[in-house]
């Protein structure tokens, strides 16, 4: 039986004139009108469904919505993080638990500068935090980010790193893996999430124009050696003088880009198949020839 799921990556374009309250409403609207809209066609060419043609009772499938790292503060904005740092209840927090619940989603609401209750094992009061909501608007999970940012940015001086790997139970009974922008360069972490059964990782980010050559690669590159479902949802628009390098992607098992996009703000809106993972390694089963 298939297991469809709609995957929406919004690549959020903003500058630093912004403030918080006024992104977090256009956010807002944009995941409204996303999910407003007809749902794409299966990689069947048929309406996604749940269930089988014999008791599908015609709901959707699963709708998964995705958003950049760090939009609600800026990835290059570090001045701004202690004083708009929130707990993972605050205002950013509440308001996207209340669209999911809304808008009947699963909403990866990319990563919030975290206010930690306690310090960390280094003393650090920030965190860089994914949180992912589900359709009843529940915090399912939250994601510290494990490797920060280095050569000598201001992250890993004020942020503590995540200790756990992160997995979560999709409607189908896939697992999603978490994890965040400069993760992505760690092989190791993937076939961490790999061996406890990922089926596919979500890795929102804010990655400069700079080195997004690196970004489109190890994405098609994490899919293809894990043979997992990539959905790599970026930032645009131009922070601390950083210019964003947009192109976020959705990777099939096989490495065969689904979808991309430019450099601008857009968005990414798709339905694929979760059995292509099986598939996949079924077809060419190369993860069975592992040694290590």
């Amino acid at each position: 039986m298939a297991s469809p799921l709609r995957v929406t990556l919004i690549q959020l374009g903003y500058g630093d004139e912004e403030s918080v309250v006024d992104r977090t409403a256009r956010v807002a609207d944009l995941v409204r009108s996303v999910c407003a809209a007809p749902p794409p066609e299966s990689p069947t060419g048929e309406p996604p469904t749940v269930g089988s043609p014999d008791d599908s009772d015609g709901r959707p499938a699963a709708h998964l919505v995705v958003l950049p790292e760090l939009w609600p503060q800026t990835a290059f904005e570090p001045t701004r993080w202690k004083d708009q740092a929130e707990a993972v209840d605050g205002p950013v927090a509440q308001a996207m638990s209340a669209l999911a619940a809304e808008c009947g989603i699963l909403l990866h609401a990319g990563s919030i500068v975290e206010r930690l209750e306690t310090p960390g094992p280094e003393g650090k009061s920030l965190a860089n935090t994914s949180l992912l909501f589900g359709a009843d608007g529940s915090r399912i999970v939250a994601y510290r980010k494990i490797h920060r940012f280095g050569f000598g940015s201001v992250e890993p001086q004020v942020m503590e790193a995540g200790g756990e790997v992160v997995l979560v139970e999709l409607p189908s009974g896939e697992r999603a893996a978490l994890s965040t922008c400069y993760d992505l360069r760690f092989p190791e972490l993937y076939r961490r999430q790999l061996d406890s059964d990922a089926s596919l990782f979500i890795i929102p980010a804010a990655w400069p124009t700079a080195r997004v050559a690196a970004w489109t690669l190890l994405g098609q590159a994490r899919a293809i050696e894990n043979q997992c479902f990539v959905l790599a949802c970026n930032t645009a628009g131009t922070h601390g003088g950083v210019e964003m390098g947009g192109h976020s992607q959705v990777v099939a098992p096989t490495g065969a880009v689904l979808a991309t996009a430019g450099s601008g703000e857009e968005i990414l809106d798709l339905v694929i198949d979760l059995d292509d993972v099986a598939r996949a390694r079924s077809t060419f089963p190369v993860l069975s020839d592992r040694r290590l």
